[in-house]
């Protein structure tokens, strides 16, 4: 197998933007969005396919027999899963899903195979894994902030019609229709690359030994986040909530995240610790 750490970056890297491709076309129905996602999970299933090949005819080995290689081939399997429901189906809701479990399996046996089998860089890989859950979990909450942002000058521009005050200046705000798809297009970036930081961290928890508790406070608040954003997504989809009353509750769940971000972490047993 091509035993470098920088392949797996790579792979792990496209399979990540894959998804953040398939979630906005699950999300938006977004046919562009698609076919990159598309492309990039074709370039995934072509590394995973060069890998078995060259297990299964050049070291004589179908990966198959311990759980790690299973970890391997039932991750292939998935994406080529994928692919296919992709050409054929064009089934949404299948897609992203199955793509979110075949990321986690594939992660996993990453993690695994390199602190295994590539040494100091396999460690290095580990770390680096910790370094990334943390950056796009602090990103994802970038973009919750500009959704939260978008809301409020949504609620003030608001304000301001209705009591007719402030005509001088309210074109510096946007019209309400643009401030209200703003905030919905940050919270939809957002919600994915959440996802996927959490699945990094579990997955280093898991490989590094590190003593991971997922009744730790910093977990707790982590998930309860992403299940917020998660209502606000299906809130606007599914039950059809635009303009102010969804600009509220966007402004209440970044009150959540800042109480995440900041009490969580002191009361944390796990996060940011992991670093001393």
């Amino acid at each position: 197998m091509l035993e470098s750490k920088w392949v797996y970056e790579i792979i792990l890297i496209i399979y990540g933007l894959s998804l953040v491709g398939y979630f906005i076309d699950f999300i938006q129905r977004n046919r562009r969005a698609n076919r990159i996602a598309f492309w990039l999970l074709s370039m995934v299933w072509l590394f995973q396919t060069i890998f078995l090949v060259t297990n299964i005819f050049f070291e004589n080995n179908f990966p198959v027999l311990t759980l790690y290689d299973g970890l391997f081939f039932y991750a292939w399997v998935l994406v080529t899963f994928s692919v296919i429901i992709n050409r054929l189906f064009r089934v949404q809701f299948i897609l992203f899903f199955t793509n979110l479990v075949g990321f986690f399996v594939f992660l996993l046996y990453v993690s695994t195979r390199a602190q295994t089998y590539l040494q100091d860089q396999g460690i290095q890989l580990v770390h680096e894994i910790l370094i990334t859950h943390i950056t796009l979990a602090i990103v994802s909450y970038g973009f919750f902030t500009l959704s939260f942002l978008f809301s409020l000058m949504y609620l003030i521009q608001y304000k301001f019609l209705k009591e007719k005050k402030g005509l001088n200046w309210m074109w510096r705000l946007g019209d309400l229709q643009r401030l209200d798809s703003f905030s919905f297009i940050a919270v939809t970036l957002g919600v994915p690359l959440l996802t996927i930081a959490i699945i990094l961290g579990v997955v280093w928890a898991y490989v590094a030994n590190a003593e991971f508790y997922w009744f730790d406070m910093k977990t707790i608040g982590s998930l309860f986040v992403l299940a917020v954003y998660i209502l606000y997504l299906f809130l606007r989809l599914g039950k059809g909530q635009q303009g102010k009353s969804i600009s509220m509750y966007s402004t209440a769940a970044f009150l959540i995240l800042l109480v995440n971000f900041f009490l969580f972490n002191v009361l944390s047993n796990f996060h940011f610790n992991s670093f001393l």
